[in-house]
């Protein structure tokens, strides 16, 4: 599978599951201009999972301070977030073909 959006990230958040994990990052996302195109979200006994595909075309701040704020996010929520633009996901993941 392959995600070729150029303006594209994926974000994923995984943590014990609590109130407030999406609120707190599709508000951070909003506030900076970071639209949510996908998104995947379960809970595994109580371990919460979540997937976003964003779109950052209009993305209201630099690279490194959203990276910033998730990371602040991700101490204040108590969960684990990361952020991967879809270029750098895709080489990553890439399933090497024979």
């Amino acid at each position: 599978m392959s995600i070729s959006k150029k303006n594209t990230a994926v974000i994923s958040v995984v943590g014990c599951d609590r109130v407030g994990i999406i609120a707190g990052v599709s508000t951070l996302l909003s506030e900076n201009g970071i639209n949510i195109k996908d998104i995947s979200q379960t809970i595994l006994e109580e371990i919460f999972t979540m997937i976003m595909i964003v779109d950052l075309k209009d993305i209201a701040i630099e690279n490194s301070d959203i990276v910033e704020k998730l990371n602040k996010l991700s101490d204040d929520l108590g969960v684990s977030i990361t952020i991967q633009h879809t270029g750098l996901f895709n080489a990553m993941h890439r399933i090497w073909e024979a």
